[in-house]
């Protein structure tokens, strides 16, 4: 497997990167995990733009998902080659409600669907092209889940958005590559049930065994360096924190 960061900024945009997005690929398939603001225009520096196979959307929260829309516009009124057949998207219930809402002004109310297949998750196991994906709800103001992405005896887990959980660690258990938020600062914010920070996704990816970390979700606000710190007194493996553009091979 690949992993490209298309974005990774919490929360919005920072001038060094788009918000949450994430391609994986293997045997050819291009599997996008979330699009948050301003990851439509990163991805066409990885990939071409109708050259995805599947969407995962972790939660429905702006920077995370909000990209959709601009996506929808390029798919639905795309008119060199013909609109563009429906794509498959899985996200929680009420995917298709929360874009068209966003967007405001579809042709119909069920414009989102002519070019997207929405599939709502919920926790469970289920096939997408050569990937096996698993996916847990974490703690989250709203519905969210993390994901584990296997191929080829190989593994990815990436958090979504989360705070402290036991559901998290499990699924990350032995994990290659654990892609786990970390939004907040050890000793600054502290909010159940919202973000993770430094200290907590270096404990997390302790309890799980996971074989290597890398942070991300950290707002333009947060100083990546003190979370990478936290992270490394609680977690012996390889950890780093995430960029636009990064490359990692699974």
């Amino acid at each position: 497997m690949k992993l490209t960061v298309v974005g990774c900024s919490g929360s919005f945009p920072s001038a060094e990167s788009a918000c949450s997005s994430y391609l994986v690929e293997a045997d050819g398939f291009r599997l996008l995990l979330d699009m948050g603001n301003g990851a439509l225009g990163e991805l066409q520096r990885h990939c071409g733009l109708y050259d995805l196979d599947a969407i995962f959307l972790s939660h429905l929260h702006a920077d995370h998902c909000i990209d959709m829309c601009a996506y929808f516009v390029a798919r639905y009124y795309r008119h060199d080659g013909g609109r563009c057949a429906p794509l498959p998207v899985y996200g929680p219930e009420g995917t298709e409600h929360r874009l068209t809402t966003a967007y405001a002004d579809t042709p119909s109310a069920s414009s989102m669907s002519e070019v997207f297949d929405f599939h709502t998750v919920k926790p469970s196991t289920f096939e997408v092209g050569p990937f096996t994906v698993h996916t847990e709800r974490v703690a989250h103001p709203v519905e969210a889940y993390a994901v584990r992405v296997e191929h080829g005896g190989r593994s990815l887990t990436y958090s979504g958005d989360t705070g402290v959980t036991p559901v998290l660690d499990e699924l990350a258990r032995d994990t290659d590559l654990f892609l786990c938020e970390a939004a907040f600062t050890h000793g600054k914010e502290n909010i159940p049930d919202l973000h993770l920070n430094g200290r907590e996704a270096g404990e997390s990816a302790t309890r799980a065994g996971a074989r290597r970390l890398v942070l991300t979700h950290i707002p333009p606000w947060t100083d990546p360096a003190v979370n990478l710190a936290d992270a490394r007194e609680v977690y012996d493996g390889t950890v780093e924190v995430a960029a636009a553009g990064a490359v990692y091979e699974i």
